[in-house]
């Protein structure tokens, strides 16, 4: 194996940063303090947490734009040590989402773009560049140099993009920075590089909730019921609000004992200022305090052992692993996955069915929502909301046409903010599920004012709580989405049957057992069709909740206000192949358990085309989609019931009976030979 030459590399790195005038740090030399906290915050190379150096720091001024941006350059000195890739990008994480420490300690490029990230995650500074500089000799007389510069930022979910190819450090000269700003204005990400940087993320989220739950259950035994509201809470303390209430940071957890020092006190007290400082109604503001307060008060999460409480000790992973993540640009995708993650604590309680504790996965929330065709003058509401998906993906579409139709900028923030506060209502019975809920609005920018934490069945259909006037008026739904509890009556029909006779118009989407709708949701399901139009039914996937509950779901479609007429011809889909590879390896991240082999996004937007009318762009379910006519006795909605067969055999059908009988009519009379000779 060849000797290192990385001082000598080192050495050429310097002077030649020197020769083109940039101001160089080494790697006990402070650039900036809160970058020096950042490494030391951070992993090391090597995966532990003996803080970070690199081998040469800088910090540059981009001309035009003014902004600073430092400069992270790792050295290496072997041949081959200059950087690895995973499918042409450099490989940082492995499948699980966590660091390849080996890889990183080895090459050149993968180090520097370990401590880019570092500086993005922890401190003001969105932008870094990272160059890797390795060396080596190629005969006595003959030093080879080369060096990858790639660019991290926030706005690219830290996605490390190439920025050219360079021979030597020239390209940060003064004189040549206006040429390297321009490079860096056209690294945007394409859609496919973003759609494989959220799943890493997600993975990521899945594999260090899954670590720290068998943490609070092994090691801070931690209660089941407690974790989930525990999460909710520190996520909160760490969120902080702007110009109010500073989020809390670890060192403040000092594992006191004192009844208004210790560290769930601090916790607690920094829950209720950023519950007091959000423009929310009294009551939710008291049923959150109150949610809290009672775990809180336990003396195991904060009285420490060997100097470090237990709320300590989980808020660390808050704060320093997913924090970074959530403010990494990456917003929906850290709270589609926080939430699949949290919603599997979730323990079955005296009473409940596996059925009725399930999170509808985000890809069915948003079909459903566009089925609805919901839009910026959309009011949705949700009956048994969860964690609030439902509410999520129609808040996103209200808000992406909002911008797509609002010009001004004054006018659309007045609308965006309307629809967080007035336009979404969600009801949700299991407190800890409803905290999940408001979490999830929290994290949304703040759509939470009407999650209601009661039974729909005695829910009034007004808004109940506000911070207008409207308090005691009936909330003016257009739109209502919903996935039930199957053990309620009707399989789950009597929320869909209250809900729509407090409606005069618009749509809703039910995800609901298909059974329900071949006799097992009556008398709802007729009651139903006296007021509203059934416009389709689709099977969904037998696996969709795979691991989680066995049934096979359908999602039924209507039009409100309208009744059914016996004459119309309703959309029967049999979507049981949507493109996605299921199974339930409970050791297995979500790339494993989930997986898009039959191109999902493209089945998913042929279905919403089918349904509302649109040009298709694809024909996968050509063989898939029938056109059929129902009673009024609401039980002939399901598929099967409505699936066109075709009663003329064809030469191969015929070929194979034939093959058939002659088979059998063999096998007969070898037995009766055998029979007779015996």
């Amino acid at each position: 194996m060849a000797k290192s030459i990385e001082e000598k590399i080192e050495f050429i790195a310097k002077e030649q940063l020197k020769k083109f005038n940039v101001k160089t740090y080494g790697k006990n030399e402070s650039v900036n303090p809160d970058i020096d906290n950042a490494l030391k915050k951070a992993l090391s190379k090597g995966g532990g947490n003996g803080g970070n150096f690199p081998d040469i720091k800088a910090m540059i001024c981009l001309p035009k734009s003014l902004k600073q941006i430092p400069i992270m350059i790792e050295v290496k000195g072997t041949k081959g040590a200059l950087i690895k890739e995973d499918d042409g990008i450099p490989e940082i994480y492995n499948k699980k989402g966590e660091e390849e420490s080996k890889t990183i300690a080895k090459y050149a490029v993968n180090g520097a773009i370990h401590y880019a990230e570092a500086i993005v995650n922890y401190t003001s500074f969105k932008e870094v560049i990272a160059i890797g500089f390795n060396g080596y000799e190629k005969n006595q007389s003959d030093t080879v140099t080369e060096m990858g510069v790639y660019y991290v930022s926030h706005e690219n979910l830290n996605v490390p993009k190439k920025i050219a190819e360079f021979s030597d450090f020239s390209f940060l000269q003064n004189e040549n920075l206006a040429t390297l700003e321009e490079r860096i204005a056209d690294l945007l990400l394409t859609d496919e590089e973003r759609e494989k940087r959220a799943t890493l993320l997600e993975i990521r989220i899945d594999t260090v909730l899954r670590k720290l739950n068998q943490d609070m259950e092994d090691v801070l035994k931690i209660k089941d019921e407690h974790r989930v509201r525990l999460v909710c809470g520190l996520i909160m303390a760490a969120l902080g609000v702007k110009d109010k209430v500073s989020p809390l940071q670890v060192d403040e957890l000092k594992g006191e004992m004192g009844a208004n020092s210790n560290d769930s006190a601090k916790v607690l007290q920094r829950i209720n200022d950023y519950v007091d400082n959000k423009p929310l109604p009294e009551e939710k503001r008291k049923t959150i305090k109150d949610l809290f307060s009672a775990i809180l008060r336990n003396d195991m999460l904060y009285t420490p052992r060997d100097g470090k409480s237990a709320i300590r000790t989980v808020y660390e992973v808050i704060k320093d692993d997913l924090m970074p993540i959530y403010e990494s640009n990456a917003k929906l995708d850290f709270t589609g996955e926080l939430f699949n993650v949290l919603n599997s604590w979730i323990k079955l309680r005296p009473g409940d069915e596996a059925n009725d504790v399930v999170l509808t996965p985000r890809y069915v929330t948003d079909l459903m929502a566009r089925l609805c065709k919901v839009n910026k003058n959309s009011y949705v509401w949700d009956y048994t909301a969860g964690s609030g998906g439902f509410l999520i993906s129609a808040m996103k579409l209200m808000i992406e046409d909002a911008k797509n139709t609002i010009k001004s900028e004054r006018d659309l923030q007045e609308k965006i903010r309307n629809i967080k506060y007035y336009q979404l209502l969600g009801v949700e019975l299991r407190d800890d599920i409803y905290m999940l809920a408001v979490l999830n609005m929290f994290l949304m920018d703040d759509g939470s004012t009407h999650l209601l934490n009661k039974d729909a069945l005695d829910y009034s259909g007004n808004y109940e709580q506000g911070i207008a006037d409207e308090k005691d008026h009936p909330f003016p739904a257009n739109v209502f989405l919903l996935n039930p509890p199957y053990s309620a009556a009707g399989k789950g029909f009597v929320f869909v049957e209250k809900a729509l006779s407090r409606m005069t118009n618009g749509r809703a989407a039910i995800l609901i057992q298909e059974n329900a709708g071949s006799g097992n949701g009556l008398p709802y399901t007729s009651d139903i069709l006296k007021h509203n139009t059934l416009i389709a039914s689709i099977k969904m996937p037998g696996k969709l909740f795979i691991g989680k509950a066995n049934v096979q779901t359908g999602i039924y479609v209507f039009e409100v206000g309208t009744p059914h007429d016996i004459n119309r011809l309703v959309k029967f889909i049999d979507f049981s192949n949507d493109g996605y590879s299921r199974q339930a390896r409970k050791k297995a991240n979500k790339e494993v358990n989930l997986r898009n082999t039959g191109d999902a996004k493209g089945r998913y937007q042929e279905v919403v085309d089918i349904i509302l009318g649109n040009q298709k762009k694809t024909n996968y379910l050509k063989d898939c989609v029938f056109e059929d006519t129902i009673s009024l006795n609401g039980k002939d909605w399901t598929v099967q019931q409505h699936t066109a067969f075709d009663s003329i055999p064809s030469e191969k059908d015929f070929h194979k009976t034939v093959s058939d009988y002659i088979s059998w009519k063999i096998s007969s009379l070898l037995k009766e030979e055998t029979v007779n000779f015996l």
